[in-house]
């Protein structure tokens, strides 16, 4: 296998990124499918993680950024394409990495840029009558005040205008000069999927496909999500996941606010998980900022972390039971146990959902020692035996095994390729968790094992969830045992962090897989860019391969292993 200096060596049009604050390396864009297909191929970096737009308006160009990673272990591998502003286009990975495809998508749909060779380059999250490009820094939203936060006729004064009365809303609805609002025949959301000569697959019987919508408003779908099915009959031919429906825009929302006022933003993308949503955008902060934590802080932040991953696998676990037809018996059986660990989180937040709970260089408030004491309670006696109930009546269950177990299959190859995280990666077999392969925080003082299947299906995802259950109780247990005195910030909490100009990615293993902040910073007291790697966005790249050719009734319990929130889809 060839190191990255050997590849870089065969390709001299590559330099260092040399700008202060930055790393990685520029890639022109005529060699970016080369380079990478040598690093895939001959230097290990087979996962593609992340892709993010960055609009640089001053110097009239767009950066593609590409994160790579060795499911070896180690830190990610930084490309970036530079783009000139009037013709943004830049070859598709979709060949090499078929996880780029969504991410792709999203780029094309928020900055304009152009991907060749994308087998299917058209918007993602918003609707095809929306006019513009909204992440692009020379766009201006309807009710637009200023660039960034706090607002002048707000702060200090006090004084409040409504947007809404200076700009009242009337008919100024703008759509593309090519859209017509109002077309003869059904939307463009419907083209997508192709027809399929039945006679092709079924040999001498022929039948007429049917193409059905599942969502947006169904429960099987967990939220305001839709997936388009093509069916022979009760078998599923091709699958296309619509999103787009809870869209708000989150990080035009995060490149408008200070750095602090985006921590409680956060709390809304995977808002089963909030704290392992602050504890992403924390590292990414301090990293940039090149804040160190307290040593106590670092124990409370692993505790919280690992409560949220209980918190969340116990909702994962519960729900697909209920996809699977056994309302409500398991599913409450896991959200008693989830409102305890949610009492928790009140007791050191004051809220159980949007805890808002990080700091950079800490967390806001400390643990007392009747919080101290009710969590050992948790994980030293309760949740254990509740573990052990969980693995017997589920993982053992008859109905479970006969609809779970070959149903909704990814390789090996399959989950990598198309940039599976977290349990839909391991259960596939892929031993890869940030944890260990990239630690971070204090998780390297930690014994525990990775949890992975063999199977890749939906039985394997709901077990692998259990088991890493048993880990992360494991890792409190040793956390609550280790856990120092000592203060819980570096210093006194700021309520405006000043970053200097340069970039950072800081990434977690969250309870869906990695969950990815890419920050850039101009030394202004808001980010410049701020973009998310949403595991659950990306895991739904797989939910077509996934669902070839199973049943309909299979597809509600495939969506549901793959274990989504739609804050963090649509974002």
């Amino acid at each position: 296998m060839k190191t990255l200096e050997q590849a870089l060596a065969a390709f001299p049009e590559i330099k260092d990124d040399e700008r202060p604050g930055y790393q990685g390396y520029l890639v022109p864009a005529e060699k970016l499918i080369d380079f990478t297909a040598t690093l895939r191929d001959e230097c290990g970096y087979a996962y593609l993680s992340c892709i993010t737009g960055v609009d640089y308006l001053l110097e009239q160009q767009f950066e593609v950024v590409y994160h790579l990673r060795r499911l070896s272990g180690g830190a990610p591998l930084e490309l970036k394409v530079q783009l000139p502003r009037d013709n943004p286009l830049v070859p598709s990975l979709v060949p090499l990495f078929e996880g780029a495809n969504f991410q792709e998508r999203e780029a094309y749909d928020l900055f304009g840029i152009r991907f060749d060779g994308h087998p299917d380059l058209r918007r993602i999250l918003l609707w095809d009558g929306f006019d513009g490009h909204p992440l692009r820094k020379d766009w201006k939203e309807p009710f637009f005040e200023q660039e960034s936060k706090p607002f002048k006729s707000r702060w200090p004064d006090g004084n409040y205008n409504s947007e809404e009365e200076r700009n009242p809303f009337h008919n100024n609805v703008c759509y593309p000069a090519d859209f017509d609002p109002h077309p003869s025949k059904s939307s463009t959301r419907m083209d997508p999927i192709q027809s399929v000569d039945a006679s092709e697959l079924n040999g001498e019987i022929t039948s007429d496909h049917l193409v059905v919508n599942l969502g947006p408003q169904h429960p099987s779908t967990h939220g305001v999500f839709r997936m388009m099915v093509e069916l022979d009959g009760e078998e599923v031919i091709q699958l296309k996941p619509v999103m787009g429906y809870l869209h708000r825009n989150h990080e035009k929302i995060a490149e408008r606010n200070t750095y602090l006022m985006n921590m409680p933003y956060t709390d809304r993308l995977d808002y089963i998980s909030s704290m392992s949503n602050n504890f992403g955008y924390a590292l990414a902060v301090e990293k940039l900022a090149g804040i160190v934590p307290t040593e106590r802080a670092e124990y409370i932040r692993v505790i919280m972390a690992e409560l949220t991953r209980l918190s969340s696998h116990l909702m994962a676990v519960g729900f697909l039971m209920n996809d699977l037809g056994v309302y409500f018996t398991a599913s409450l059986y896991g959200l008693e146990e989830r409102e305890l660990i949610l009492d928790i989180f009140q007791a050191v937040s004051g809220s159980r959902m949007m805890c808002n709970f990080f700091r950079f260089g800490g967390v806001a408030r400390d643990l007392s020692e009747e919080v101290l004491k009710n969590i050992r309670g948790l994980v030293f006696e309760r949740l254990p035996r509740k573990l052990d109930d969980f693995e017997k009546y589920i993982l053992q269950n008859e109905i479970v095994m006969s609809r779970c177990q070959g149903i909704g299959v990814l390789t090996p190859d399959q989950a990598i390729g198309l940039s599976a995280a977290g349990p839909v990666l391991r259960a596939s077999g892929v031993p890869y968790d940030l944890r260990k392969a990239a630690p971070y925080s204090i998780y390297d003082r930690f014994k525990f094992d990775i949890a992975v299947g063999t199977h890749g299906d939906v039985y394997d995802r709901t077990a692998v969830r259990l088991a890493e259950m048993r880990q992360s109780i494991s890792i409190l247990q040793q956390a609550l045992e280790g856990i120092p005195p000592g203060p819980i910030l570096p210093g006194k909490n700021n309520h405006n962090t000043r970053v200097p100009a340069g970039e950072a990615y800081g990434a977690v293993e969250g309870p869906k897989g990695e969950l990815g902040f890419y920050l850039v910073s101009n030394g202004a007291p808001n980010p410049y860019r701020y973009h998310v790697r949403p595991p659950s966005f990306i895991n739904l790249t797989g939910l077509g391969e996934m669902s070839k050719g199973s049943k309909i009734a299979d597809l509600v319990v495939i969506l549901g292993a793959v274990d989504i929130v739609l804050g963090e889809v649509d974002r």
